[in-house]
């Protein structure tokens, strides 16, 4: 049977380990950061890199779209939207860190997670930016 001494020490170690896995302190014990499990400056470098594509493309799919040179807009127009859906995460979080907002916890890890996402829907539009 416990002692009170010792469920003390217990309940303090596990509300360290919750704290750490809330914080984001555990992660590298966990692979590190995003899918690929990139060193935390990689990471961003990487997110940094996805959103200017993304960007990149809107650009492009409306500078189309008004040239009317495009072959199949609607497909065109639901590619971009599906992208902007995907990169929803990663937009929120950049506008935020622009305005000098928090980012929080939960956002960081949803942009973790869909960061892989954005940019393959943001390498989808590329073909059907060819006229």
């Amino acid at each position: 049977m416990m002692n009170v001494k010792s469920l003390i020490v217990l309940r303090s170690l596990a509300a360290l380990a919750i704290a750490a896995l809330i914080s984001g302190c555990a992660v590298p014990f966990f692979g590190g950061y995003g899918a690929n499990g990139q060193s935390r400056e990689d990471f961003e470098h990487h997110v940094e890199e996805v959103f200017k594509l993304q960007n990149r493309m809107t650009s492009e799919v409306m500078m189309m779209l008004e040239s009317d040179e495009v072959k199949k807009p609607e497909a065109l127009l639901q590619a971009e939207q599906h992208m902007q859906q995907i990169c929803a995460d990663l937009n929120e979080y950049v506008s935020r860190d622009i305005d000098g907002l928090s980012t929080g916890l939960f956002l960081r890890r949803r942009v973790e997670k869909s960061a892989i996402d954005c940019e393959q829907a943001a390498m989808a539009i590329k073909p059907l930016l060819k006229p």
